[in-house]
């Protein structure tokens, strides 16, 4: 349920003129997806969808930090294009991670130890 939520609001951003990252990162179906992560991650504890919280997570917050990257050159008007392919790229990445991570998720497997 929680990779449908994140995959909810990041699918929006592709249906949208929103950035596939903005989208992931605002969208209240991703907010709500990692509270989950973090209120029910205790229960996941030393089995193998630890790996997939911990995954859904860091997804989160790496997307987070790309996402200050992106502004900060986007505060200067030649980090513009820099920004927007940053943005664009993470985006991409937030995709990637999300169907990767459901289909190991489908065949009941962890996720790989620091596959990032």
């Amino acid at each position: 349920m929680i990779y449908a939520l994140h995959a909810f609001s990041a699918l929006t951003g592709l249906a949208s003129s929103v950035l596939v990252l903005t989208a992931f990162l605002t969208g209240w179906p991703s907010i709500i997806a990692v509270i989950l992560n973090y209120a029910k991650r205790s229960e996941v504890s030393g089995t193998w969808l630890d790996s997939h919280f911990s995954w859904q997570i860091r997804t989160f917050w790496y997307a987070l930090l790309w996402l200050l990257a992106g502004l900060a050159a986007f505060a200067t008007f030649v980090g513009i294009p820099v920004a927007l392919a940053v943005w664009i790229v993470t985006g991409l990445w937030v995709l990637y991670r999300i169907a990767r991570g459901w289909m190991t998720l489908s065949s009941e497997k962890p996720m790989p130890p620091a596959a990032d």
